[in-house]
Formats: structure tokens, C-alpha cells, sequence
């Protein structure tokens, strides 16, 4: 089965994900990440799909942004995201240590 491959780009305060966010994608795309400063959103609408080390990775992104004061608002679901949170017991924020967590 063939899938679209992942890309990132910033979109003022937006980090725009695309494509299959894989294991494969997760190391394509980590370098081009070093840079948090300004982000507010993570926008996963052109998400086809997530597995767990898409999910690993956006919960990364998303607690290094909470360290840097900003809870980032996540703007879309891929089929595997809203399974794999549940079943990692993460909240809507993409928090592992959130009291609201999926139960």
C-alpha cells in the first residue's frame, strides 16, 4: 500500500503537518523541528494517518511546548490518532501527566 509522504511546514504560529505521520516520518522530519519558538497549534488536517511514533512525536512537540508556556491547540484528528490517545491514556492536549486524561 502506498502512502503520501509526511511533510511539516510553518504557518505563522501553526506547524502544518501532512501525509502519514509514521515511524518513517518521525525520523524525516525530527530535524526539521528544532525550532518551537512562536508555535501555538499543531494543525494535523492533511493527517491521513498516525501510529504510535506520529503520536509519540506530536506529544514531544506538544510538552516541549507547554515547557516553554504555551499550551498548543490541536486542530484535526487522523485515523489511529484518537484510538492510539485513548489507549496511551493521553488528554485532548496531548498530556501524559493531564488529570483529564482518557480513562
Amino acid at each position: 500500500m502506498a502512502s503520501n509522504p509526511a511533510s511539516v511546514q510553518r504557518n505563522g504560529t501553526a506547524l502544518v503537518f501532512s501525509g502519514v505521520l509514521d515511524r518513517t516520518a518521525v525520523t524525516t522530519l525530527w530535524p526539521s523541528l528544532s525550532s518551537l519558538e512562536g508555535v501555538r497549534q499543531l494543525d494535523l488536517t492533511a493527517v491521513t494517518r498516525v501510529d504510535s511514533a506520529g503520536l509519540a512525536l506530536l506529544a514531544e512537540l506538544a510538552a516541549r511546548l507547554r515547557g516553554q508556556g504555551s499550551a498548543p491547540d490541536i486542530v484535526g484528528s487522523p485515523a489511529g490518532f484518537n484510538e492510539l490517545s485513548a489507549a496511551y491514556r493521553l488528554a485532548p492536549t496531548l498530556d501524559f501527566h493531564a488529570l483529564s486524561a482518557a480513562s
